[in-house]
């Protein structure tokens, strides 16, 4: 389990790292409703994850993932075809970024995010975690990591429990600010929302580029063994 752990920390802090969701939530908590609508939000990010990455576990399935300890074929080709994807991603992320970060548009939802109820605010959540461009190979990757490290269930559903958490730090950190940070909580959360809006499209093409690259290593690594 500890093995299988290693292997999708960094995983997981690509998945944390993401601005638009950031953005999303604190904007979320400048809401009248804030209160109800920010946990809301976690909770749908915490199950888009977690669906995302039980339905890897179950495709991997107890030995379907792992050959004697080793990855099977399957998942080394998932992992070189993610890679792929993300090293594109990354290229069209540098290209489309603005040249002036103070120029960067957020998206257009997101002016209306104030008039969302609680069950689109719980879908958001979720379709920021499990459909996003960047989340959604990396979970798939977490996913089939842990399927193939010959591990029973049980320490399968552990493994993915850690992976989730720290993946949902990046959009914990600004509710236990909003919750516990008092009359100080407005600035720093608006700081928070500034920088990640400006330094969105360079931080993701980052982010891309280098799990991208972690991804055909370890796709080339498991079709070497």
């Amino acid at each position: 389990m500890g093995h299988a752990v290693g292997d999708v920390l960094g995983l997981a802090a690509g998945v944390a790292i993401s601005p638009l969701p950031v953005v999303a939530v604190i904007l979320i908590l400048a809401t009248p409703q804030g209160r109800l609508n920010g946990p809301l939000f976690s909770v749908g990010w915490i199950l888009g994850l977690s669906l995302l990455g039980a339905i890897m576990l179950a495709v991997g399935g107890p030995g379907h993932a792992s050959t004697h300890k080793h990855p099977a074929t399957w998942v080394g080709v998932l992992k070189l075809v993610l890679g792929v994807l993300l090293v594109l991603f990354a290229a069209l992320e540098w290209r489309r970024r603005p040249t002036d970060p103070t120029e960067a548009q957020l998206p257009r939802w997101m002016a209306a995010i104030d008039r969302f109820t609680p069950p689109k605010v719980l879908g958001l959540g979720l379709l920021l975690s499990a459909a996003n461009v960047k989340n959604c190979p990396l979970t798939i990757a977490a996913g089939a990591s842990i399927s193939a490290a010959g591990i029973s269930v049980p320490q399968q559903i552990g493994a993915l429990a850690i992976f989730v958490f720290i993946a949902s730090l990046g959009v914990l950190a600004p509710l236990a600010v909003y919750l516990f940070m008092g009359e100080r909580a407005r600035s720093i959360l608006a700081a928070w929302r500034n920088w990640a809006a400006q330094h969105n499209a360079a931080v993701m093409a980052a982010l891309f580029f280098v799990l991208g690259l972690k991804l055909l290593g370890d796709g080339i690594s498991a079709l070497a063994t």
